[in-house]
């Protein structure tokens, strides 16, 4: 496989990690090249922290988290649970592909079940292509080639069918120490929701791994942007 520029795309900090660590981490040991843009700050999820605090506290954690993985980090900083498609936060989408200069982007099924997340794969879908144009101006230049994108694992697989799948059994514990960098998150979880994400998480893998007959794995959804185009498996 040729050396490729991986992005990931997230709604919220830890939403990559939950749905597609395992991958990205194995395309980094793969030799190539990784960058994970979280688009909104995360300043909406606690009781007590405001959100101005939660912000940087979030922004630290997702910063921490794509180290582990071995990734480019990109953070967008909108206000979490107000992601909306307008032309500046796509402009900000297009941004962030082609500093990444990406190849692949992985990004949230459109039918997943958080309006930012809904929003973003939106986004993904029209700046993938409008980052290609030159006439179509941001900071960095424009890709020579629109990316591919795959759609990834929605909560619990509720509602989603992968068509592909990525065996992360031996990049698991990757997967979950960069997870475990969220830890406001974590906390938040089980306090507001009474989830338990990296028991989820792990589960989530495991059942996954069980489609896939492998130990642990993500499934995906290839996004085919035109009938008739030939689409080669391009997954780790």
């Amino acid at each position: 496989m040729e050396k490729l520029r991986i992005l990931g795309v997230g709604a919220h900090p830890d939403d990559l990690e939950i749905s597609c660590g395992g991958t990205l981490a194995k395309y980094v040991e793969l030799g190539h090249q990784v960058s994970m843009a979280y688009v909104t700050n995360g300043d909406m999820g606690h009781f007590v922290i405001q959100p101005k605090e939660l912000a940087e506290i979030r922004r630290k954690e997702a910063k921490k988290a794509t180290e582990i993985i071995g990734a480019k980090f990109l953070w967008l900083g909108l206000p979490d649970e107000w992601v909306f498609h307008d032309r500046r936060t796509r402009e900000m989408v297009i941004d962030a592909i082609r500093e990444a200069k990406a190849d692949v982007i992985i990004t949230h099924d459109p039918q997943d079940y958080h309006p930012d997340h809904v929003a973003v794969s939106d986004l993904v879908f029209a700046a993938s292509f409008l980052a290609s144009l030159p006439h179509v101006v941001t900071a960095h230049g424009y890709v020579e080639r629109v990316p591919e994108i795959y759609y990834m694992d929605t909560y619990a697989g509720v509602g989603f069918l992968p068509n592909e799948y990525v065996d992360i059994s031996p990049v698991m514990e990757t997967k979950m120490k960069a997870l475990s960098q969220h830890e406001s998150q974590v906390k938040w979880l089980k306090d507001h929701d009474k989830i338990d994400i990296l028991d989820t998480v792990r589960t989530i893998a495991r059942f996954r791994g069980i489609q896939a007959g492998v130990t642990y794995a993500e499934g995906f959804k290839k996004m085919r942007r035109r009938p008739g185009t030939v689409h080669p498996r391009i997954l780790p």
